[in-house]
């Protein structure tokens, strides 16, 4: 149906005139794409304007980002990231008080003596009552060392009501601990590459006489025991206040994981691993045990009043541990950190016409800038080096350097993939 627009005067009659909607729908259609058309000209000459002499590329939050990417990463947990330490010190840098209470031990020397000695771990005694060790600060609390060890790290890893240390469901007043380096750890000891392996000690001298230095391999065929964790048994262990905790028991890893059984047919447990904490704790009466119930003969000193220096028989059973493995296999610990790195990947991605000229002085000569060499005019070649990332105010926030120069003309295009750990 047809419209009419009234149309006014000044003077005469009011006359109409026949409006036609098709055509002014079809007037504005045009109008709006060569309005459109000229914008996306505009857009594409400024965009190959951009390409010549681009300095900046924004990236695309959905083509070009790829955020939070979880990897867990794993190191060899000492010193030059190796997995193995079979070679171990005490420290002489250590105090007569200190030493009442840990011996701190390094790889590559005595740190008294060698200054590129690496601290690895820390081991300990500890004793529920305070035997086997001798207060030297003249406290009258009956705060003896052992005693101390044995409360501090009961009450890091275990409830606040449970008081003792339980291995296979039986409480044990004497624990041997290994503290390792905390940097060293990072996140976590990884589950499944952690070994111990011990060497059978010399029994035939009293506890209370067979301490410090005294102690002694046993010197006809001594027995070597490998413990590791069992994680290949329950993947994700069991949690407490201490968090994750893995059981100690008889096994290898040098030919991939093996648990070992007693002549019954049961695991043998040995202790416990913390892996979060970076801690193995020992159980000393398994350890004190004969060889032929799965024991290392440590005989821990008891006496009361009386300094036993009882990690000195653990750092002499792990450390004299290696000369009893195979060719090929390693003694001493074996062990690795494992921690979960979150990554965002940057995909910067350079077409053939971008990024062809350089801002580099060299680049040019002369007082207006021309090229320094004429054939760059229209074959230009550069070299790139480095990608920078840069804030919304192009406030340089990061750079990443390639392996090597990359060339880039108009005949090639690249994309380099930069990966940023959190």
């Amino acid at each position: 149906m047809a419209r009419y627009a009234r149309i006014r005067k000044s003077r005469g009659p009011v006359k109409f005139r026949r409006f036609n909607p098709v055509s002014a729908t079809s007037q504005v259609e045009t109008l709006a794409r060569q309005l459109a058309n000229q914008i996306i000209r505009e857009r594409e000459r400024a965009k190959a304007r951009q390409k010549l002499g681009r300095i900046f590329t924004k990236f695309d939050p959905t083509d070009d980002v790829l955020p939070n990417n979880v990897e867990t990463v794993t190191r060899g947990l000492f010193a030059g990231n190796t997995g193995s330490l079979v070679t171990m010190f005490t420290s002489s840098n250590l105090t007569a008080t200190q030493k009442t209470y840990f011996q701190e031990l390094h790889s590559t020397g005595d740190p008294g003596t060698n200054p590129n000695a690496k601290s690895e771990l820390s081991i300990a005694y500890g004793n529920y009552v305070g035997s086997g060790s001798k207060d030297l600060t003249g406290n009258l609390n009956n705060d003896t060392p052992s005693r101390a060890i044995y409360k501090q790290y009961a009450q890091l890893l275990l409830a606040p009501n449970d008081k003792k240390f339980t291995f296979n469901g039986v409480d044990s007043e004497e624990i041997y601990v290994m503290n390792f380096n905390r940097a060293r750890v990072r996140e976590r000891l990884d589950p499944g590459n952690f070994e111990v392996t011990f060497a059978e000690l010399h029994n035939s001298v009293t506890n209370n006489s067979h301490t410090g230095s005294n102690v002694k391999i046993k010197t006809s065929n001594p027995n070597k025991f490998q413990i590791i964790d069992d994680s290949s048994l329950t993947s994700g262990g069991s949690v407490n206040e201490g968090g994750l905790v893995y059981n100690l028991l008889s096994g290898s890893i040098d030919e991939g994981t093996q648990l070992f059984k007693d002549g019954s047919g049961n695991y043998r447990y040995y202790g416990l691993l913390y892996p979060q904490h970076g801690v193995a704790i020992f159980n000393g009466d398994m350890l004190n045990n004969a060889a032929s119930a799965g024991g290392l003969n440590f005989g821990s000193v008891t006496g009361s009043g009386v300094q036993g220096d009882n990690a000195i028989k653990l750092f002499t059973s792990v450390s004299s541990s290696d000369d009893l493995t195979p060719a090929g296999t390693n003694g001493g610990i074996q062990a690795r950190s494992s921690e979960q790195v979150k990554s965002t990947y940057y995909f910067v991605r350079i077409k053939n016409a971008e990024y062809n000229y350089s801002n580099n002085p060299s680049f040019v000569t002369g007082s207006l800038g021309e090229l320094y060499f004429n054939t760059f005019i229209n074959d230009p070649q550069v070299y790139i080096t480095t990608v920078g990332l840069y804030n919304r105010r192009r406030e340089l926030l990061a750079t990443a350097k390639l392996s090597q120069p990359l060339l880039k003309n108009y005949t090639r295009e690249a994309l380099i993939k930069v990966k940023l750990d959190f």
